[in-house]
């Protein structure tokens, strides 16, 4: 390969680590390529990017990106293709589900927002990984519950309390 398809092809990882906050390093080997083209498919559906790369060219296009991406560095060895998503745990998730019918993907490393998760062991952990939105929500339903108890017992209450205003005034009487 030419020194300017290698440098075109480290911009191209570069732009796409930029571009996802999410990126999933992963072990595909061993896959038939119907196997693959299923789990292209699957990534496809879920918004998730799939890429085979050479670990050379990726290390190189981390390091022109914004992120620490030093402790994922170490697990770059053998074949190796990444999962770029928007969503944290969205690839984690997908290879939870293909993994029914196969052993692949392992995880080899993820990095999640700034954050680095190393091995496949931590594939429970990925999948429970709340994504931004989900974050969001939970917060809008903490803050609107004390304001709904509020509403409610004043809706539920009205009635009983100007009953009680009117008893309390024909008793004065």
């Amino acid at each position: 390969m030419k020194k300017e398809q290698k440098s075109q092809i480290i911009d191209e990882i570069a732009k796409d680590l930029a571009d996802y906050p999410n990126v999933y390093v992963t072990d595909i080997s061993g896959f038939t390529v119907d196997t693959v083209n299923q789990l292209r498919r699957q990534c496809f559906r879920n918004d998730i990017k799939l890429k085979v790369v050479k670990n050379t060219l990726l290390k190189r296009a981390m390091e022109q990106v914004e992120g620490d991406y030093s402790e994922i560095e170490d697990t770059l060895k053998g074949s190796t293709a990444i999962m770029l998503s928007t969503v944290g745990n969205a690839p984690a998730r997908l290879i939870k589900a293909f993994r029914v019918k196969n052993k692949k993907p392992i995880i080899k490393a993820a990095y999640i927002e700034s954050a680095s998760y190393i091995g496949d062991e931590m594939l429970e952990t990925l999948c429970n990984i709340k994504s931004r939105e989900e974050l969001i929500g939970d917060i809008i339903g903490l803050l609107q519950s004390p304001a709904k108890n509020v509403i409610s017992a004043l809706q539920s209450g009205g009635g009983k309390l100007a009953g009680i205003v009117k008893t309390l005034s024909e008793r004065e009487n």
